[in-house]
């Protein structure tokens, strides 16, 4: 996989259907100091695993909530199980109320039940139901618990009586789509034109069918819909929601033949095999008329394109009847609305529906809006355009059109160091260890250039690829990113045969305060290689501290598989199949000295961080919160983090330096158990696992971690050692090891030495567990 690519798709989200942007942006001309069409070898690109991944990703499954049944795991498939065949209940209750009755039932011993009281006029309006308790008899029920629960019991009554004021025609979705058209439009009003305003606004104005419809189409995949198959209970007129949707400008119809021409590959995807096959039966006999619907569509289009069948758009309208689709200002605007409520490309609606349905909780946290992300219109518009040809970038590298690859790197170059992004990130520098350096073009446009440098490397463009990170390092001078762009360029240089260079560009990289973590390490023993004498005579000071052995543990077993380039699998101790981790682990519990602990790597140091310091995530702090739908403050993973709750982190590392780690933890767990946070994961680890793993560590170790991840969370939330084992030697005290597991022809790579390094310094133990095939005894 390109690097960089997985970073770029989580930017872009789902992908739009319409760019608005892309004819300006790649007919515009380049003023640009590379020319990288020169040179396209076959002009086809070496296909990546990427597609595969993404394939893989799309068939992922989860359970529904209501039903049970597993569905794909794709936004657009929950919304589709959910519109029809989901249909086992009546409702849910709100969320604000069960948030009060949930741990009622858990924690406190109660029961409840509940019946409907009354029928609703419509169908879909809220229905009326009496919920009574009752008391479970209890032994270790305490004054307190009676307190808090009578707490929760009013706080409950509050949240229902509350609810009496709640629109009744209105549905829960329609409902969060208007709340999320009205807080964008307040918070940022500045960032759309006055016909833009006016055309989200008259949004409520429009019927309830109209307003349900809308919304329904579009949370669909589409883009093309027929109208004979648009079905849901809470419409009672789609064809009166259409036209009403039509007039106002929301929506688009088949019966406009400029959108007929242009669309008539998709509409043909709306016909069954069937239908294609009577539309190229009376084609003539060459037209294809097998099974696949790709191929047949392919044929046909290609008779209309040739001027063999012009009729071929009437006699689809005549199988499909009138065709809608979501109209293209429509979409961009609520496009820009979604992306200004979350901030993301990875949330949209949906996200609502999840927390409505009780599937996600998200933390409690104040958002104190002193600044502006965008100040102006010209700042958000460059950031949309800059976000356009990411995708045009992505996609171009699935359809393996190497000219728009090469065109989209120079056209990212071009504007990532013109005078407007350098006055962008001139703005910005002084806050470029902050969140608000993510929100320019230029950032946007540095993250194709990075992908686009990857390519370049798989296709041993070299010199172009040296170009170009000589480029992102002059133009962001203050980026965590800089020191894999030191490293790229080092071993790039190295492979063009320019091999004093290299060292130069890796000795200048060490002077670098934003060359961190495994970057900097892989420099160190690039320098101590290639700083050999006669090139340099000196040793360098960090010489000693690079070459530190670490220790080594050699484990045999038998092994499952033998080939190169595969996972190896071993038969564990019991005889079944396991990874090489899993055999450590039945080392360890063994003979290697009877330690408990998990195959974790960074998982389980996450969740303990993100459980210590809970409060500080979440704390008052301005700007860095800006909408109800967080797991994380927006500087989490920038030097600001620790700058700004600098007094709030040094008292409770002092806390957790103390001994009081597992205190915290335990109440951390009890109060936010099953809320979404960044890198708490609830499932995979018991509070068990964590009380012990915090408790052998001990409170000097554990702070010091936790500080390192507070200062850098970017730089050292990856590559942590694999195992984390430990054994008590009374009910209190205990020891932990940290360990690295590599199988037969695995190799530690930087960022893995670097952690070992760093926990070494911070007086933990860490060992490297070498998994070895046993030798083959044959006998004569």
């Amino acid at each position: 996989m390109l690097t960089g690519r997985d970073s770029l798709n989580r930017l872009i989200g789902k992908r739009r259907r319409y760019l608005p942007n892309r004819e300006s942006l790649l007919s515009a001309p380049i003023q640009s100091s590379l020319n990288l069409c020169n040179d396209t070898k076959n002009g086809k690109i070496i296909p990546d695993d990427e597609t595969e991944k993404g394939n893989s990703k799309a068939a992922r499954l989860v359970t529904c909530p209501i039903c049970g049944s597993d569905v794909p795991g794709d936004n657009h498939m929950i919304n589709s199980h959910l519109d029809s065949g989901c249909c086992k209940v009546l409702g849910y209750l709100p969320k604000e109320l069960s948030e009060y009755l949930s741990p009622l039932m858990e924690k406190y011993s109660l029961s409840f039940e509940g019946f409907v009281i009354s029928a609703p006029k419509h169908s879909l309006d809220v229905v009326q139901i009496k919920i009574t308790y009752h008391k479970i008899e209890s032994d270790n029920e305490n004054d307190d618990d009676i307190e808090v629960s009578t707490c929760l019991w009013k706080r409950a009554l509050h949240v229902a009586r509350s609810a009496k004021g709640y629109p009744s025609s209105m549905i829960k979705y329609q409902c969060n789509f208007n709340l999320l058209i009205q807080e964008v439009l307040g918070n940022s009003r500045h960032l759309f034109k006055a016909d833009e305003i006016d055309f989200l606004e008259s949004f409520s104005m429009l019927s309830e069918d109209s307003q349900r419809l809308f919304v329904r189409l579009y949370m669909r995949k589409g883009p093309w819909f027929r109208l004979s198959n648009i079905s849901y209970p809470e419409v009672s007129n789609s064809r009166e929601a259409v036209r009403e949707l039509t007039d106002n400008g929301y929506i688009c119809s088949s019966e406009d033949t400029n959108e007929l021409h242009d669309a008539i590959k998709d509409i043909c995807n709306l016909l069954t095999v069937s239908e294609l096959r009577e539309i190229s039966c009376v084609l003539p006999k060459n037209c294809h008329r097998g099974s696949r619907k790709q191929k047949v569509i392919a044929s046909l289009l290609c008779f209309y394109e040739d001027g063999i069948c012009p009729f071929l758009p009437k006699m689809i309208l005549d199988r499909t009847g009138l065709c809608i689709r979501v109209a293209s200002k429509a979409e961009h605007l609520i496009w820009r609305a979604e992306r200004l409520f979350f901030l993301n490309g990875e949330q949209d609606l949906s996200a609502f529906l999840l927390v409505d349905l009780g599937i996600v909780k998200y933390p409690t946290y104040n958002c104190i809006i002193a600044e502006q992300i965008f100040s102006g219109l010209c700042d958000l518009l460059a950031y949309e355009e800059a976000i356009e040809l990411a995708q045009i970038m992505d996609q171009s590298l699935d359809e393996n059109n190497i000219e728009l690859v090469l065109r989209c790197i120079m056209i990212a170059e071009s504007r990532m160091s013109s005078s407007s992004c350098k006055a962008v990130q001139s703005i910005t520098s002084e806050l470029a260890n902050t969140f608000h350096s993510c929100f320019s073009a230029s950032w946007v446009y540095s993250k194709v250039v990075l992908l686009g440098i990857s390519f370049l490397e798989r296709e041993q463009r070299f010199n172009d690829a040296i170009n170009l990170l000589r480029r992102l390092l002059s133009c962001f001078t203050c980026d965590s990113r800089r020191g894999y762009w030191t490293l790229r360029l080092s071993i790039d240089l190295e492979h063009m045969g320019c091999p004093s260079e290299s060292l130069s560009v890796a000795e200048g990289g060490l002077l670098d305060s934003w060359v961190r973590a495994g970057s900097r390490v892989a420099l160190q023993r690039r320098v101590l290689r290639l700083g050999k004498p006669p090139r340099r005579w000196k040793i360098p000071s960090f010489s000693e501290s690079i070459k530190r052995k670490i220790t080594e543990i050699h484990v045999q077993g038998r092994p499952l598989n033998c080939e190169i380039g595969m996972k190896s699998w071993f038969y564990g101790e019991d005889g079944e199949k396991c990874g090489v981790e899993q055999l450590a682990l039945q080392y360890y519990a063994g003979e290697g000295g009877g330690w408990h602990g998990v195959h974790t790597e960074s998982g389980i140091w996450l969740t303990i961080f993100g459980l210590l310091m809970w409060d500080i995530l979440f704390s008052d702090v301005p700007d860095v919160f800006r909408s109800r739908f967080q797991n994380a403050p927006l500087d989490l993973a920038t030097d600001s983090f620790y700058i700004v709750r600098k007094n709030l982190i040094e008292s409770q590392l002092q806390k957790i330096y103390d001994g009081m780690a597992e205190e915290i933890l335990i109440t951390s767990w009890e109060s936010h158990v099953g809320t979404v946070c960044r890198g708490v994961n609830w499932d995979r680890h018991s509070l068990s696992e964590l009380r012990a793993a915090v408790t052998c560590i001990g409170g000097p170790c554990l702070a010091h971690l936790c500080r390192h991840l507070a200062q850098d969370y970017g730089s050292w939330s990856s590559g942590m050692p694999d195992l984390l084992i430990w054994r008590f030697h009374s009910e209190y005290r205990g020891e932990a090891k940290l360990v690295e597991v590599k199988g037969p022809r695995d190799r530690l790579s930087e960022q893995q030495r670097a952690w070992l390094l760093l926990l070494m310094d911070c007086g933990f133990k860490v060992e490297v567990c070498k998994v070895s095939a046993q030798p083959v005894i044959v006998s004569t």
